[in-house]
């Protein structure tokens, strides 16, 4: 690629993998720009040189916190002005967020395109215009405060924390990027300023363009809006510490209330930009990647865990390789210790073959052609090269893997996986608490007063005639689009037979038998389909919804019809293997009994069973009874439920991305068209929810330091309802994103929370949905947070909704539909939904107009119809405060 640029306020650098490298040369800004027109919308990321490694004692967390305050205002976007970034943003319907990491803090906007320059002035302003002041530090601690807390909820991030501050002892990798407490509540405003006007400069910075722009007009606006300041008046400090070797091996041990064990075992490795790295990660894959992969067949196969992971994450300076195994119940810690270690020695000794390095090369092959799906795939890939030293580290990759051969994977083992180099953690669950008899203890009406979101919308012309639809065979709807992409495509479907169908007696059947369709064959065994889908870069997956069987796969072009194969084989004829079965059990079982550890999810369970009667599609059954209901399921039951309900009638497939549609038809029709056709009718919701009336559930978790609150009520209404979009456009006005009325007042104004949300859900299938409002506080700000959310209900209800504000989230809802549909798996997901719900295709065209055409009295209307105040049930789960 050569420079095409005839901009003299830039300097070419260089190009690698259609990626073009400029410098702004007033001021040494970096620019990365790639040109994509697969989509009308665009992705501007600003990436900054500095993270936790550049914080020191007493202010370890100040990039993050940092990060939080460059959303309170600058001089052009401001709340006085009415031009916080979230309104302004949000309202072009631009996904907007940033994060903080070890080496890096980036800003980004995933917009549509043609509102790329206001992204650009956005982060142009706040680079240096930020106010950073005293009275936004104080209320953005708490919200800090509380994501911590969110953090230290779940034993995993616990362990995770205290392993690198364990294995780190004079680096800064030691502190998470969150930081320590104590530094969160009591950093300066004069230190963050001085935090900022040390790091956020141009020359510290490298801003990134992805997507559907013109280079030329591009490069006009960064240099019309960046291009007025001038770059640090002095030199960006680096961070010279380095970690002194290790001795021995170190080793920490957690002891809190939880139910499920996690071993981790970390070991020191060297920088991003050494070579030995894609060997370790090409290792990686071949230790914990996927069901051939060594650690998962000996811990996971063998029913000794319910999950594991390796992390191999690469850093600007030399970081950790970790080993992650959260356990079955009963399973003994030192054991899974012992069987890693174990693995490791072999692997020194003995290697590994070409057969498992090819498997792991197809797979990373597969993970970095995905990496270019959607402008912002891209630039958030590119972000992390930018982080570790070199951006061409994204686009070199590629080769980098390839050249790995086994005698280097059996170096880099020897070299790096030694003991005195290690550090080992446990997370060693203490007195386990029943699930389903503390909650709802203190259950009682009261009248007091003051991965469930509404979808998203908005829309792109023309999306109906860019599908292709055929009744390939009788029972199989095929729907497939070309959108540009390049090499992968993404497939999805389902079929009617989620947990609605499971039997009154056993509701867990259905997602036991999605949860075994992988678990071989009548002609295959686990083993071998895993080898011919890894071996490839391949994957299918299968899961249990209320309402359907739902799978996905994603695979390279050449490699559909083989998918295709394996997921028709899978569906059709799965084996239910007795031993398998029993080791999916297991492992369900204490994923269950470690869902009943995480608040939203036991208040989001309370929630439902208040508003809903055992049996309605929309109650959720204790985790007690998930796990009795787990046990006394069968294999049996398993093939009984397969004959009655998995078949066609209404399946539907959708593929998206490089992909042939005759020939996949083909395919198709080849794989599925002798399979039997199910009788059962699709389910209707028959019951209703309780009726409305106030009250309270506290259900009660032992040591956690944030509280989970759910606000709700049953509407009577579904999703066809001539009220249920004014509704749902009311409640995302509340509380839909960050620029709504919760975010801006209960977290932006008063600091009492890091997430707050409210919206429709339950609406599907003819089923009387509920609205709900969902917050998250520390304890001891519950009964405040609760109180600062009701009055914005209440306010909503007395003065409405204003024209301004259904005008800008007509604009959001749209624009972000647009936006959705910029990766195959968006429009995958998209056309699935609209053909479950029964509707035409001209439907995806439709929906912008339906949003754009709402009325100030509907939806005003539809607050005051289906909110009573009265009437609210309210439940929160945590540790709570005794009164």
């Amino acid at each position: 690629m050569k420079d095409t640029s005839t901009n003299s306020a830039f300097e070419y650098i260089k190009s690698s993998g259609g990626i073009a490298e400029y410098r702004l040369l007033s001021n040494g800004l970096t620019v990365l720009l790639m040109e994509d027109h697969s989509a009308p919308v665009a992705t501007f990321m600003v990436t900054y040189h500095v993270g936790s490694r550049n914080e020191a004692i007493g202010h370890t967390g100040a990039t993050h916190i940092l990060e939080h305050m460059m959303f309170k205002g600058s001089k052009d976007y401001n709340r006085e002005k009415g031009t916080r970034v979230a309104e302004v943003l949000q309202n072009l319907g631009a996904q907007i967020n940033a994060t903080t990491w070890m080496d890096r803090t980036n800003y980004f906007e995933l917009l549509p395109s043609e509102h790329l320059e206001e992204g650009i002035k956005v982060e142009a302003d706040r680079m240096r215009n930020a106010f950073i002041r005293d009275e936004d530090r104080q209320s953005e601690m708490t919200v800090v405060r509380n994501e911590f807390e969110r953090g230290e909820n779940d034993p995993f991030n616990a362990l995770d924390k205290q392993i690198w501050a364990t294995a780190f002892q004079a680096h800064p990798y030691h502190h998470s990027t969150i930081g320590w407490r104590s530094d969160i509540e009591n950093v300066s405003t004069e230190r963050l300023k001085e935090f900022y006007d040390t790091f956020y400069w141009p020359n510290n910075a490298t801003a990134t363009v992805i997507g559907d722009f013109d280079t030329e007009e591009v490069l006009a606006m960064i240099e019309r809006h960046f291009g007025q300041y001038t770059s640090a008046p002095h030199d960006i400090p680096a961070m010279y510490t380095a970690e002194p070797a290790q001795e021995g091996p170190r080793r920490l041990e957690i002891n809190r209330s939880g139910q499920t064990g996690i071993v981790g075992i970390a070991h020191k490795i060297p920088d991003g930009r050494s070579e030995e790295m894609y060997a370790i990660q090409i290792m990686s894959r071949i230790l914990g990647e996927g069901k051939s992969s060594r650690l998962y067949r000996k811990l996971v196969d063998a029913g000794l865990a319910m999950d594991m992971y390796m992390w191999d994450f690469a850093f600007h300076d030399p970081g950790l390789f970790i080993a992650y195994v959260f356990m079955t119940p009963g399973t003994d810690h030192a054991r899974v210790e012992q069987i890693i270690l174990d693995e490791y020695e072999a692997l020194k000794t003995d290697g590994v073959t070409a057969d498992e390095v090819a498997r792991a090369k197809a797979q990373i092959r597969s993970d970095i052609a995905f990496s270019r799906d959607g402008s912002y795939s891209v630039a958030s890939s590119l972000n992390e090269a930018i982080a570790i030293g070199d951006w061409t580290l994204y686009t070199t990759q590629l080769d980098k893997y390839d050249a790995v051969t086994p005698a280097q994977i059996r170096e880099v083992a020897n070299k790096y996986l030694i003991k005195d180099h290690s550090t080992t953690g446990w997370f060693v669950p203490e007195t386990p608490e029943q699930f389903g008899l503390i909650g709802g203890e203190v259950h009682q009406p009261q009248a007091w007063r003051s991965a469930d979101a509404a979808p998203a919308g908005g829309g792109v012309a023309s999306v109906a005639d860019q599908i292709t639809e055929d009744d390939v065979v009788d029972g199989l709807t095929l729907y497939t689009m070309n959108n540009g992409v390049q090499d992968v495509v993404t497939i999805t479907g389902s079929i009617p037979a989620g947990d609605v169908y499971s039997p009154k007696d056993n509701p867990m059947l259905a997602e036991l038998t999605a949860a075994m369709l992988d678990q071989g064959t009548t002609g295959r065994n686990k083993a071998a389909i895993s080898e011919a889908l890894e071996s490839v870069g391949a994957s299918i997956s299968f899961a249990s919804t209320n309402y359907y069987l739902h799978f996905t796969a994603r695979c390279l072009k050449d490699d559909v019809p083989l998918v295709i194969e394996l997921l028709a084989e899978q569906l059709r004829e799965p084996a239910f293997p007795v031993a398998e079965f029993e080791t999916v059990q297991k492992r369900l079982i204490g994923e269950l009994e470690r869902a009943g550890e995480n608040t939203r999810v036991r208040a989001r369970i309370a929630l439902a069973q208040q508003l809903y009667p055992q049996g309605h599609p929309n109650h959720r059954n204790s985790i007690t009874d998930e796990i009795k209901f787990v046990k006394q399921v069968t294999v049996n039951d398993l093939k009984v439920f397969h004959r009655d309900y998995y078949g066609l009638g209404n399946m539907v497939l959708v593929a998206v991305g490089d992909v042939k549609g005759r020939a996949l038809a083909r395919d198709v029709k080849a794989a599925f068209k002798d399979w039997q056709v199910v009788a059962a009718d699709m389910f209707v919701t028959q019951s209703t929810a309780k009726p409305s009336q106030s009250g309270i559930d506290f259900v009660k978790i032992p040591d956690k330091t944030s509280v989970d609150m759910y606000l709700g009520q049953a509407i009577g209404i579904d999703r066809d309802h001539d009220d249920y979009y004014p509704l749902v456009m009311g409640l995302y006005i509340l509380g839909g994103n960050f620029s709504a009325r919760l975010m801006s007042t209960v977290r932006d104004q008063q600091g009492l929370t890091y997430g707050i949300s409210s919206g429709v859900a339950g609406v599907d299938n003819n089923s009387d949905g509920y609205w709900f409002i969902w917050g998250t506080f520390a304890p001891d700000l519950l009964e405040t947070g609760r109180a600062a959310t009701l009055e914005q209900l209440k306010l909503l209800l007395e003065k409405g909704v204003s024209a301004e504000e259904l005008a800008n989230k007509k604009n959001t809802i749209t624009g972000s539909f647009q936006v959705g549909l910029a990766t195959t798996t968006g429009i995958a997901r998209q056309v699935l939904t609209n053909a479950e719900r029964g509707r035409e295709l001209t439907y995806l065209d439709e929906y912008p107009d339906k949003i754009r055409a709402l009325e100030l009295d509907q939806v005003n209307g539809a607050l005051k119809r289906y909110i009573d105040l009265d009437k609210i049930t309210y439940v929160a789960a945590g540790t709570l405060a005794e009164e």
